[in-house]
């Protein structure tokens, strides 16, 4: 079964590098990121590892919780996190899934369901579409799905600005523009009459369309 945006998250039980999890259980009432990896050891990847290790206050900030994943067995991801800490410069301080019998990666359509056999003797190459980012809400239905190539590495820094994007608009009646940033004007959506903007925004805003109202970020 393929998943969607405000499909419930599946759940799983799996060990880490920080020892066993229930997936819904360790994500609490908080925000949560999983963002997966083809192969430990890998290029891309390493950097992307080391950068969320030094991301991770800013997510705190925010209630979201990071886990990795990668198929490889936990003494594999131990001996990475050294060098991911050598190489990049930040200690990796969030969880690793060990998804040896690759059940998570088929849980969240990373690899067919019908995929035969371990983690033993995989390649990159023959895992590369595990390697997505899935942001998911503290209602734990996923909020953003991302898939990139093995050669592309993820940005990060757009992964916190959606997340502040959703939730800002989880909170409030608004949507957000193009490019958006924290502090930056939003967009009353089309759902909210006139009247009731009055209400919820009393400082005005600016009518550039009637289905286009811009107005100042609730909060800032």
């Amino acid at each position: 079964m393929s998943l969607r945006i405000n499909d419930i998250a599946p759940d799983f039980t799996a060990n880490t590098t920080m020892g066993t999890i229930r997936f819904h259980e360790w994500i609490g009432d908080q925000w949560a990121i999983l963002f997966s990896h083809p192969k430990d050891y890998t290029p891309v990847c390493t950097t992307e590892l080391g950068y969320m290790a030094g991301m991770a206050s800013e997510f705190a900030k925010r209630n979201c919780k990071i886990i990795g994943l990668s198929v490889d067995p936990l003494d594999s991801h131990t001996g990475w996190l050294k060098d991911i800490e050598e190489t990049q410069g930040h200690a990796v301080n969030y969880p690793l899934i060990a998804d040896t019998d690759l059940t998570v990666a088929k849980l969240y359509n990373m690899l067919p369901a019908d995929e035969e056999g371990s983690a033993e003797g995989r390649t990159a190459a023959t895992n590369a579409t595990v390697r997505s980012v899935f942001i998911i809400g503290p209602d734990k239905k996923i909020k953003l799905m991302l898939t990139y190539p093995m050669t592309t590495g993820r940005n990060f820094d757009e992964i916190l600005r959606v997340l502040d994007s959703m939730q800002l608009t989880a909170q409030h009646k608004v949507a957000t523009p193009v490019n958006w940033k924290k502090g930056e004007d939003v967009i009353i959506v089309p759902s909210v009459s006139d009247d009731e903007a009055k209400q919820m925004f009393p400082q005005g805003w600016e009518t550039i369309k009637p289905y286009l109202r811009k107005v100042k970020q609730p909060g800032s």
